[in-house]
């Protein structure tokens, strides 16, 4: 018996002398992934390797004693669907394991095994299998890949994905034959995708036929045959197109930000190079990068809540998640409403995370109706919600009741009647008046299941179960309390109960913020704004235009009230310290009365916001106001008011500035902090001492 042919085995020897000269290759950067000289020499490593493999392309027999393993420690051999054989060997045979570990790499890139399903599901195409299952249009500037049953692609970049044939899913939304194109953005600022293939069956279709008809529209002949030996009836087929977007343009203008769609420092080893796939704005990563990891715990939770948002239960859902910072909940929910998605047209999202908002540059409390799929992290998928509240802070521990009359004024804007499920986000401050806030939010909302994230076995926070509450003090409610049900109900019923669900969260690096260049949650804020602020750019490709160099709006003095919200400043220095800041567009209720100098507001309101704008300039002597802004014209005639906060412009908007002589306007280095004063002053409004707990 003699062994297939792609089963031919290297030597222990010349497989280690295989390994050695790949770690001799010289250091790769980010920023060579893409470049053509490196992707050459990749390729041409390769073509050396291929031709060399064809010199050996006599099939040796298994009986060869190089490749025998030992007699007595050899089992009974195990069929294989593709019909080669796997041996189940001895772990203390060193050469028989390393003949065991070849042949299972094999089998995972691109073929099934009958071992176990989570084995097949952890199946990644990667290194050879690329260039077998994946072919490249050149003139249309595209690949098609083809995906087997339960197999993945891991990848950092972004581009466009078509379903061909077949079904695919990423961050837990389905996307099959016949539906439209999706981006995916798969920054180093956050986990990398995940490409999975489906289960699917075409058993009543002719999988040969359907498929050659497909790919005639996207591949050459030669390229559409070499495709057609990998496609199966349980295939999966994917249109790959680059996608070039004003805020990917945007943020590439900025020279620390050239590398984000690039794999960070600590996976160029792992970037799979020399594939189809690279020029078109992807990196394929290998097995050893994991990719978003989702518990047994958290699977089960998904899929209880996801029950609960198709209508098994009575009126809609109300899903709270909660749990510490840096424990997975924006992933979580992202997961959450990409499956509720599969089930029904739209998810209602209440952000109550003032500092990693998932809609708004940070500093917003917003109540959103969610259409699409969110396949990507925050920055990528900015827009305006249907109500937003300008907190101004990215903690709310200043004002914390504020904050709570904001929550609950936004979920008076949902109709009583709506029936879509909603999910609210809370912020990662489980301690302390954090934990009294969590209590108060889930008394005040009538909640129907609590999603509580950990990590490590144990809770950060006591389990919010209902027995919990029934004793617990809140901020604003204590002990017997009455729910808010009664407030956003018709019928005063008594408080109904709810299901708590814990979910252990066990991806690598669970509590601990990233370190790496992007990770950090600061950046992550500076990420959205100015995604946000990539929105004045224009929709047409073409060179990007710095911010000094757009038409501002002019607004008068006497059109807008100005109000600082984050911390106390005297009148006299209030147009200073507006000046070149970021400004909440807000509509009061009340009309604006100015004796023609500027009007300023004494307190922090809790009013709509419509969008954000930098007020680039003010002309005292005129008595304007110099705005930049994405917002409509026709939305901007009903503001009345600018509010500033604590959410400050990136530094790089201003320090980024091209094609300006002289000094840069409203940089400076001439400052210290070291002098009485020079910081800002923080008031903390309702915060009492130890000493005074007890008093109310």
């Amino acid at each position: 018996m003699k062994a297939n042919k792609h089963t031919q085995v290297k030597s222990k020897s010349q497989k280690w002398k295989d390994v050695r000269g790949k770690r001799c290759r010289p250091l790769i950067t980010p920023s060579d992934l893409n470049s053509s000289p490196v992707v050459v020499r990749m390729v041409k490593e390769h073509q050396v390797a291929k031709k060399k493999k064809r010199l050996k392309k006599k099939a040796k027999p298994v009986s060869e004693p190089k490749l025998t393993p030992p007699k007595s420690e050899c089992k009974k051999t195990h069929p294989q669907t593709n019909g080669s054989s796997s041996l189940s060997q001895d772990a203390e045979a060193e050469d028989v394991q390393d003949w065991k570990e070849y042949s299972q790499s094999i089998l995972r890139n691109g073929m099934e095994t009958s071992g176990d399903v989570e084995d097949i599901r952890m199946s990644r195409l990667e290194g050879e299998a690329l260039h077998h299952c994946a072919q490249r249009d050149d003139r249309q500037n595209h690949a098609v890949l083809v995906l087997q049953k339960h197999q993945t692609l891991c990848f950092r970049g972004k581009c466009i994905l078509t379903c061909l044939y077949g079904r695919v899913e990423v961050m837990g939304f389905t996307i099959e034959e016949g539906q439209k194109s999706y981006p995916l953005f798969s920054p180093a600022s956050h986990c990398p995708l995940t490409i999975r293939a489906m289960e699917t069956s075409h058993d009543v279709r002719d999988h040969r036929t359907d498929t050659s008809l497909i790919l005639q529209e996207y591949l050459t002949p030669a390229s559409r045959k070499k495709l057609l030996k990998k496609v199966t009836s349980t295939s999966s087929i994917i249109l790959l197109e680059p996608m070039e977007t004003p805020l990917t343009r945007f943020l590439s203008s900025f020279s620390h930000l050239g590398e984000l769609f690039s794999p960070p420092a600590s996976e160029l080893m792992s970037a799979v190079l020399d594939t189809p796939l690279n020029g078109l704005g992807m990196i394929p990563l290998a097995s050893n990068i994991e990719g978003l990891k989702i518990s047994r715990s958290c699977k089960e939770t998904l899929n209880s809540v996801v029950s609960a948002c198709r209508g098994d239960i009575d009126g809609c859902a109300v899903v709270l998640v909660c749990g510490t910072k840096n424990v997975g909940k924006s992933t979580f929910i992202r997961n959450l409403i990409n499956t509720a998605l599969n089930h029904t047209a739209a998810v209602d999202y209440l952000e109550g995370d003032l500092g990693q908002t998932e809609f708004t540059p940070a500093g917003c409390l917003s109540l959103s109706t969610v259409t699409e799929p969110l396949l990507g992290p925050p920055f990528t998928h900015q827009n305006t919600p249907e109500h937003i509240i300008y907190f101004g802070q990215p903690s709310c521990e200043s004002d914390m009741d504020r904050y709570l009359e904001s929550l609950k004024s936004l979920f008076r804007q949902r109709p009583q009647s709506r029936e879509m499920p909603i999910i609210i986000n809370t912020m990662g401050w489980v301690k302390g008046f954090g934990l009294q806030l969590l209590v108060d939010i889930i008394r005040f909302l009538p909640v129907t299941h609590v999603v509580q994230l950990s990590h490590g076995g144990t809770t950060q926070c006591p389990a919010l179960t209902p027995e919990y509450l029934r004793t617990a003090h809140g901020y604003q409610t204590h002990p017997p309390s009455q729910t808010a049900l009664d407030e956003f109900t018709e019928s005063h019923c008594p408080p109904r109960t709810y299901s708590h669900l814990s979910v252990q969260s066990e991806f690598q690096g669970v509590a601990r913020q990233g370190t790496a260049r992007h990770q950090r949650t600061n950046e992550h804020r500076e990420l959205s704004l100015l995604a946000y602020l990539s929105q004045l750019q224009s929709p047409d490709p073409g060179p990007v235009r710095p911010l000094h160099s757009l038409t501002p709006y002019q607004v008068p003095y006497t059109a807008v009230a100005l109000g600082v919200i984050h911390c106390e400043v005297a009148p006299t220095h209030a147009l200073y310290a507006a000046n070149a800041s970021l400004v909440g567009l807000c509509c009061l209720a009340e009309k604006v009365a100015s004796r023609g100098g500027p009007v300023l507001l004494s307190q922090a309101p809790v009013c709509p916001c419509v969008g954000f704008g930098v007020l680039r300039g003010i002309d005292t002597a005129r008595g304007l106001y110099f705005l930049l802004t994405p917002v409509d014209p026709s939305t901007l005639r009903k503001v009345n008011c600018l509010l500033l906060g604590a959410i400050s412009l990136p530094s790089c908007i201003l320090t980024s500035q091209p094609g300006l002589e002289g000094e840069t306007p409203y940089v400076t280095t001439d400052y210290s902090f070291d002098l009485s004063g020079a910081g800002k002053i923080r008031v903390f409004k309702g915060l009492m001492r130890p000493s005074q707990m007890g008093t109310q």
